[in-house]
């Protein structure tokens, strides 16, 4: 799996806050950056698919954060719109070492396979 990502450092675990959004920029592509009541961390495309509402401004429920324009519910695990809306955003695989939080971005051959 490594092989297909370039993990970048992010930010620090401990300074994440729980339930609250961190916008991350990266070579052009911007995630949204979530540390869970559990203590998982989860990354997704900072868009909401609708009409583009920064998700790292949303409200964290559980495992799902609600984009702040529309209340759009997004999945933080697969990306997927809660039915009856509709669409998906990219899902980005993250882990922690020493404390310090990575993302892992799709290496360009990736996207455009």
């Amino acid at each position: 799996m490594d092989n297909h990502v370039t993990w970048v450092s992010a930010v620090a675990y401990d300074g994440l806050t729980v339930a609250t959004g961190k916008t991350i920029r990266y070579q052009g592509e911007e995630v949204a950056l979530f540390k869970l009541s559990s203590g998982k961390i989860k990354a997704i495309q900072n868009r909401c698919p609708h009409k583009e509402g920064v998700l790292a401004e949303g409200i964290v429920c559980d495992d799902h954060v609600f984009c702040p324009m529309h209340d759009r519910k997004i999945d933080l695990s697969t990306g997927l719109v809660q039915a009856p809306d509709t669409g998906c955003v990219r899902t980005y695989s993250t882990k922690i070492e020493n404390g310090i939080v990575f993302i892992g971005f799709p290496k360009a051959e990736e996207l455009a396979s």
